[in-house]
């Protein structure tokens, strides 16, 4: 074949990709939301003059046509496995796959953020908590990063070094050491969080440090629909689903729970939500700012507040058989200011429980 002919193939396969992805890319339509990656995707920027001016309609137009490319999910997969498997690359975005788990970099400590934390939690004593019976305690939950980073060759942030400075910034509180306490093995392998039945043992460490005892038994239940946590759908690699279960009995089924967020009463377990875009978010609806959930056959007049983040969730229906109330407060979506004017703190039992991860990036806490 002369070069000619092979020049003039070359143009028309280039010409019929290039033409032939720009048609597909006007004609495909938009996605709104991406399942995959638990994100709102990029919509089509307004054409304004002021948008053109100021070089924010280019900026914004390009990260629309990479969030609506066709096949996006497909390149990212391809993407992914050529940089960890093919290149040898470590990680992929800050993602990372060792013993079957997947993992997002935490690294490194920032002090600055756990400072933040600290301030916030100790406003809430000053205001709420210090000249009170309440009883105090705070918590730290370690994420998988330490126990998977340093062992697999990665980079971790010093969780010894974030142990001590709220040791050290929140005096006025019992701490609660979790670190020895849990394992690898209590986390979904493709999620952030941890399972719930596996972390009983720790729901039994928090509550005899407030002075109770849990010998509940449960019934494991099973959803029949496999769970693809949120780094799934990140790393874009064909990890398989793992089995979501929750803990059940009749105790709990006789709780009365009510959502203040949208003035309604709930279930303990939402299993609708587990068809949704994070089924983590069976364990009392997700992320809602004031819960109270009450025991009506609870043998104890006993209350317990605790401040939290979305790991609090799974943990709190097992704290059920020790207190008559239980109140949740998420105060990245309920400003820690107004939290007076729906909890009156005489003597509860008050937990302040908290991911590593959350208390490293703690801009959302208020």
């Amino acid at each position: 074949m002369s070069d000619k002919n092979k020049n003039l193939i070359s143009i028309i396969v280039m010409s019929v990709f290039l033409f032939g992805t720009g048609f597909i890319c006007w004609f495909h339509g938009e996605q709104e939301y991406s399942l995959a990656e638990r994100r709102y995707l990029k919509t089509m920027p307004a054409i304004t003059w002021e948008n053109v001016v100021s070089g924010r309609f280019m900026s914004d137009f390009e990260s629309y046509t990479q969030d609506q490319f066709p096949a996006r999910d497909t390149f990212r997969s391809i993407k992914s496995g050529v940089a960890l498997f093919a290149f040898g690359k470590k990680d992929n975005n800050d993602l990372y796959l060792a013993d079957g788990y997947i993992n997002k970099l935490e690294y490194p400590y920032r002090q600055e953020s756990a400072e933040h934390a600290i301030k916030v939690f100790s406003s809430v004593y000053d205001k709420y908590l210090e000249d009170t019976d309440c009883k105090v305690y705070y918590a730290l939950i370690p994420d998988k990063g330490y126990y998977m980073a340093e062992a697999n060759g990665y980079p971790a942030m010093d969780y010894a070094a974030m142990e001590q400075d709220f040791i050290n910034g929140m005096e006025n509180m019992t701490y609660i050491d979790l670190f020895d306490v849990m394992s690898l093995e209590d986390f979904y392998k493709t999620d952030t969080h941890w399972r719930q039945e596996k972390i009983t043992d720790v729901a039994a460490v928090i509550a005899s440090a407030m002075g109770k005892e849990l010998k509940a038994e449960y019934e494991l239940c099973k959803i029949e629909v496999p769970f693809y946590g949120v780094y799934h759908g990140q790393l874009s690699l064909p990890v398989a689903g793992e089995e979501l279960f929750y803990l059940n009995n009749e105790e709990l089924d006789g709780c009365y729970v009510y959502d203040y967020t949208n003035m309604r009463e709930i279930e303990i377990y939402d299993l609708e939500k587990a068809q949704g875009a994070d089924p983590y978010e069976i364990y009392l609806s997700g992320p809602l700012s004031l819960i109270t959930i009450e025991n009506p056959n609870a043998d104890t007049d006993a209350e317990l507040v605790v401040f939290r983040d979305s790991f609090g969730s799974s943990i709190a229906p097992l704290w059920v058989e020790s207190y008559s109330k239980i109140t949740l407060i998420d105060i990245r979506y309920l400003y820690s200011g107004m939290v007076g004017n729906y909890v009156a703190f005489e003597n509860q039992d008050v937990l302040f429980l908290y991911s590593t991860m959350v208390l490293n990036n703690s801009e959302t806490i208020k």
